[in-house]
């Protein structure tokens, strides 16, 4: 086997040469490609995701704006801030010492429940859950 070899002209080994650098091209473009396709397939993965997250806030300003511009907020904002009545509709005024003495009453009665609970044991607690007095 050797001696057929031996007697290959030198054409013939320059165009092996040559033949294995042509695959050896091939295959660093093909890997390139590969590579490139892969880089441009995690792009449009990211372009979606945020395409996505764009295509959300879009909707959530559009229901804000649909939101702000509708009669029901319009009427609230008119009755907070310029005292709008509506035909039919009463006012009720609250004066800040029944407010204050109400909201202090609430709290003096939560506060004793509340001592009352860590003045117990926890045994007890469960039995005052559960059974009440």
């Amino acid at each position: 086997m050797s001696f057929r070899f031996s007697y290959t002209s030198s054409f013939t080994k320059l165009i092996i040469i040559v033949e294995f650098i042509l695959v050896a091209y091939l295959l660093y473009s093909l890997t390139r490609n590969v590579y490139n396709s892969y880089q441009v397939d995690n792009l449009i993965t990211q372009f979606e995701e945020e395409n996505a997250k764009i295509e959300e806030g879009n909707r959530q300003k559009n229901e804000d704006y649909l939101y702000f511009t509708s009669e029901e907020y319009i009427d609230k904002i008119a009755k907070q801030n310029l005292g709008l009545i509506n035909p039919g509709e009463e006012v009720i005024i609250l004066s800040p010492e029944l407010v204050s003495s109400t909201s202090s009453e609430e709290q003096e009665s939560t506060e004793t429940g509340v001592t009352k609970y860590y003045k117990m044991s926890n045994p007890q607690q469960w039995w005052y859950f559960f059974f009440g007095n």
